[in-house]
């Protein structure tokens, strides 16, 4: 792949970041339409944006960090280098999942209806960002020689090893987190409690991510009885959450009605 998209003398413009940043405005777009969907103040949705791309930037990169130590102790100023790859979803996720409820919390915004909003934003930007992680190498698939492995031949690529097929599985992301994005999509006018796009999100990506991860190459950290790594753990918790809270909510919305009647 082309983990240097233009070099221009001491200017550099790395494809992985270009594909972030594409993801950002995109999903900052949709997240400003639901809003106005949705009746609520499509610049406040704006300024938490801001604020979660933040926090899931330097979430993605500590967490990366935290599972990769060994990479960056002859090298610190390496963990700044976010443009060389390395920025783990779930971090992302959590830490701005975090900063999301607290900035809710302060502005008196309803929780669940918030999270529906940005539910097939992150999907969609997710799509672009693993298409980010096949132009830089990172993510990289275990060695296959299936019709369509993926051959990564750039000296600057993360991928490893060099010359030999690999499982695409940014692409099996990419393509994942689209699918998820188009259900959610289409779903989203069809919901019957606020709430549940977002836990139908975590389910859906809680599940097929765990699946991916049997084909991932590159080092997945510490295993938990040896056969589960620490996205399969968190992807399956995710998910099982995912299922507690829409029949809780689902309860709570069942018993409301019967509450009106």
């Amino acid at each position: 792949m082309y983990p240097i998209l233009v070099k221009v003398g001491p200017f550099t413009l790395y494809t992985y970041g270009l594909m972030i940043a594409i993801g950002i405005l995109v999903a900052v777009m949709i997240a400003r339409l639901e809003a106005r969907r949705k009746s609520m103040n499509p610049d406040k949705i704006a300024d938490l944006a801001f604020y979660l791309v933040i926090a899931g930037v330097i979430g993605a990169r500590l967490f990366y960090v935290a599972t990769n130590l060994n990479l960056f102790l002859n090298d610190p100023l390496e963990i700044l280098r976010i443009w060389n790859g390395g920025l783990v979803f779930y971090g992302a996720f959590l830490t701005a999942l975090i900063v999301c409820l607290v900035y809710l919390k302060k502005n008196r915004m309803a929780i669940w209806k918030t999270t529906d909003i940005f539910a097939p934003a992150v999907a969609i930007a997710h799509v672009f960002g693993r298409l980010g992680c096949l132009f830089a190498g990172c993510c990289y698939g275990k060695i296959c020689d299936l019709p369509w492995a993926i051959t990564f031949t750039n000296p600057n690529t993360l991928a490893q090893p060099r010359g030999v097929g690999l499982h695409p599985t940014q692409l099996y992301d990419s393509a994942n987190n689209l699918i998820i994005f188009g259900i959610l999509w289409m779903l989203r006018r069809r919901t019957k409690f606020d709430g549940q796009l977002f836990w139908i999100y975590m389910l859906l990506y809680g599940v097929n991510r765990s699946i991916i991860e049997n084909f991932r190459g590159d080092f997945r950290g510490g295993r938990l009885w040896e056969l589960f790594s620490i996205s399969q753990v968190i992807g399956c918790s995710m998910a099982v959450l995912a299922v507690v809270m829409l029949y809780l909510l689902s309860r709570r919305n069942t018993a409301g009605h019967l509450t009106h009647d």
